[in-house]
């Protein structure tokens, strides 16, 4: 097959591809319309997120077999179309949700224990312990909203810190153990002091962490979003942290990114963002839960392992 390779990526994919006698065309730079004049040249397509394969696109792309994501999400890819012109959607989730888990974990131990604002305080002078008291994330209950790979290996990690996990997907059954327990979304409500996002975006999932369904619990929570950015409404967010109602928040993922992650859409930035920044009750990072050394390898090899399972 001939593969065309439009973001960077571990070189163990395209050398893994390479040596099972494909040909992969390295064009991280070509615009969407230098893509959009060749890709009907190509078997394959190896993206990130820095375009859409919307209709239009995939209509022009009439050799191809394949679109691979190196990661999780697929909302850049317009999978039901693609599907039905015969093409395989595949992506790497089982690549990073080590990553993902590992730093929700440390998101949330950062913030019950004041490690951000202690340190910043420190490097200013200031030795403040009553104010830094921290809180143990033993004995609290942590709810889970999506048990795919990555909200899967966050339940794992959760298991050495004494806490109850509760988990809800509305598309899995079955799939509770001693430690981890299958619940409803009603008993989640009831019993989470954490809840902590795992769902890809989709029309369903676009804002499900809103004003509503925030005050649906029954006691004031803190909240892990790892997932997308539009999956929780920031304004409504900075409301109940003013209010008191959400605790603190661990934030990776935007609702304001641009759509390649690779930066904030400067143009968009309410002053809810501003308040969220300011606030010392939310740790942020740059989407860069899934990102690391290891995850980057990992996705690699697991991409390549489906791709060379297609014919």
């Amino acid at each position: 097959m001939r593969i065309l390779f439009i973001d960077s990526n571990h070189p163990i994919l395209h050398e893994t591809l390479i040596n099972a006698g494909h040909t992969c065309d390295l064009h991280y730079h070509w615009s969407k319309d230098e893509i959009t004049a060749n890709i009907h040249l190509y078997d394959g397509i190896v993206i990130r997120s820095r375009i859409k394969l919307t209709k239009e696109l995939i209509d022009k792309a009439t050799k191809l077999k394949f679109i691979a994501r190196a990661g999780a999400g697929m909302e850049n890819i317009d999978v039901p179309y693609a599907e039905s012109k015969g093409i395989a959607c595949i992506h790497a989730p089982e690549g990073n949700k080590d990553a993902v888990a590992e730093h929700a974990i440390g998101m949330l131990l950062s913030l019950f224990n004041n490690l951000c604002r202690a340190n910043i305080q420190i490097r200013e002078g200031k030795w403040i312990r009553e104010g830094n008291r921290g809180v143990e994330l033993m004995g609290k209950t942590v709810g889970i909203i999506g048990y795919g790979n990555m909200g899967a290996a966050f339940a794992e990690r959760l298991k050495g810190f004494g806490v109850n996990v509760l988990v809800y997907d509305k598309y899995k059954k079955n799939f509770g153990t001693d430690i981890i327990i299958e619940t409803s979304l009603e008993q989640l409500f009831q019993e989470a002091d954490v809840v902590s996002l795992h769902t890809p975006l989709t029309d369903e999932t676009k804002y499900l962490i809103n004003d509503a369904f925030i005050n649906h619990f029954k006691k004031n929570i803190y909240i892990i979003n790892t997932a997308r950015g539009k999956c929780l409404n920031t304004s409504d967010l900075v409301r109940n942290l003013n209010s008191g109602k959400v605790l603190g928040a661990c934030i990776d993922v935007l609702e304001f990114e641009a759509v390649s992650f690779e930066n904030i859409d400067a143009t968009s930035t309410p002053e809810a963002f501003k308040q969220l920044i300011e606030s010392d009750k939310v740790i942020l990072s740059s989407h860069i839960a899934g990102w690391t050394h290891e995850s980057n390898e990992k996705i690699a090899k697991v991409l390549a392992e489906k791709i060379l399972q297609i014919h």
